[in-house]
């Protein structure tokens, strides 16, 4: 933590995006004089905090996004990004797989000439040299209890959550002619404000009164959309219907819905019942 000249004072960026300040004689303050909020040292600080968690938030997405449709990543680009310490902490122990699909283990180094570095479930470590990595749905995991295990021996923490991710897992017996899933519908909100509230903290786009997520499983472009009420409404609502629709907008027969779209639907649709206003809350 270097710091800077700020007046009479010193100032430094911390680790969790807080600017610090001490005296000339070097005893930290509780917070930094109001006097110095708009030094150019403390504004400059302030203004790096905030791209930091800007490209943050941007690496987590990223990587969400090559997790949740199923996207080939080139390991040049892993090695690449891996002097980045913002992107080294989104992408360690992070289980990878090789381009057929095989897992290879947790993501410990990225090297140009190397290869990447990954522990196994051996708990050696071997170098991958595919060209193209995947970082697995836990959905597709077929070993996912045994990673799960073997990440709690390790200390293993993901920043991107992977591992722990909820997944749902579609049923056998669905109906061949079934658009919809109602078991997380009915869920009751005050307002409409409130239920579309919760669809932005948990980062869903709402389009044509729909909390929606993109996907893309098998190659195929899906949207999950779950209904979540009109914007001329103001009154209580509740969470319709689970259904997915093509790249033509046309619904999806269950039987047809891959199982990362499946099982990331199910999140959201659960996400948004969870929010709900429950019975005990409204009579009080």
């Amino acid at each position: 933590m270097a710091w800077l000249a700020a007046g009479d004072y010193q100032v430094a960026l911390e680790p969790d995006g807080k600017v610090a300040c001490r005296n000339a004689a070097g005893r930290r303050l509780k917070t930094v004089p109001s006097k110095l909020k708009d030094d150019p040292a403390v504004v400059g600080l302030r203004q790096l905090a905030e791209w930091l968690a800007a490209h943050e938030r941007q690496c987590l997405a990223t990587a969400e996004r090559w997790m949740v449709r199923s996207l080939p990543v080139p390991a040049a680009v892993i090695a690449a990004v891996w002097a980045d310490e913002t992107w080294r902490a989104v992408l360690r122990d992070l289980v990878v797989t090789g381009a057929d699909g095989s897992v290879a283990g947790f993501l410990r180094d990225a090297d140009p000439q190397r290869g990447l570095g990954v522990v196994d479930l051996d708990g050696d470590t071997v170098r991958l040299t595919d060209a193209e990595i995947r970082i697995p749905h836990p959905v597709l995991l077929e070993d996912l209890d045994e990673l799960r295990e073997f990440a709690a021996e390790l200390g293993v923490v993901q920043q991107l959550q992977q591992l722990h991710r909820e997944v749902w897992h579609r049923p056998a017996d669905l109906e061949p002619a079934a658009t919809q899933v109602d078991t997380y519908a009915g869920g009751r909100y005050k307002e409409l404000r409130e239920l579309v509230g919760r669809c932005a903290r948990l980062g869903h786009r709402v389009r044509g009164g729909y909390a929606i997520v993109p996907l893309v499983d098998g190659g195929r472009t899906l949207e999950a959309r779950v209904w979540v009420g009109d914007y001329y409404e103001y009154d209580e609502c509740e969470t319709g219907g689970l259904g997915w629709a093509g790249a033509e907008g046309r619904p999806v027969p269950l039987t047809e819905v891959g199982p990362v779209a499946w099982s990331e639907g199910m999140r959201m649709a659960a996400a948004l019942y969870a929010g709900r206003t429950l019975e005990e809350e409204a009579s009080a």
